[in-house]
């Protein structure tokens, strides 16, 4: 399994560690190119060529927008060539982008940075051992960066996810581990 991660001089924090840090210990086999560049709407190539060139089977593309109009517009145009990459490729790219201004201070910013990070190298991972491994958590209001949101419950009823489907979950992620 080979991972590829695409970050950003732009960023404000160095992405990079956390996504290394819960890849090595979900996997110590897995195998990591890193790839950086300049800013967020450089991603989509870097992206493309951990496909193309470097022989990576999902890639995790870690940018930082800006808090003016101009950085939104930015993040929204490498969003959209960064899902073009995926079409091309047949390969998942996920996404993982911070905007400075969801946080209220650097400590916050960095709190955002490594949960968002950190869940996302998870769902990477997840989604190399297969289509259906993260089906257990279908409607389970899972979040990137801040507190799940957890499943929406209506008349009593809501997504509960049975313990032995979580349990199958937890027991491939730790077999893979080892």
């Amino acid at each position: 399994m080979k991972i590829g991660i695409a970050d950003t001089t732009f960023s404000r924090v160095d992405m990079f560690p956390y996504a290394e840090a819960t890849l090595k210990k979900l996997d110590k086999r897995i195998q990591i190119e890193r790839y950086t560049v300049p800013g967020i709407k450089d991603l989509p190539v870097a992206c493309k060529r951990l496909f193309d060139f470097y022989g990576c089977d999902i890639v995790m593309a870690l940018g930082m927008a800006g808090k003016m109009p101009i950085d939104k517009q930015c993040t929204h145009e490498s969003s959209t060539a960064i899902q073009q990459v995926q079409l091309m490729t047949n390969k998942h790219i996920l996404e993982v982008f911070v905007h400075m201004d969801e946080a209220s201070d650097d400590k916050n910013l960095d709190i955002i940075t490594k949960n968002r990070t950190t869940k996302h190298a998870e769902n990477a991972y997840a989604l190399l051992l297969g289509k259906n491994s993260l089906s257990g958590y279908a409607g389970m209001g899972r979040r990137q960066g801040r507190e799940d949101a957890g499943p929406a419950v209506v008349s009593g009823k809501g997504n509960k996810i049975s313990k032995n489907k979580k349990s199958k979950i937890e027991k491939s992620k730790n077999a893979k581990r080892r």
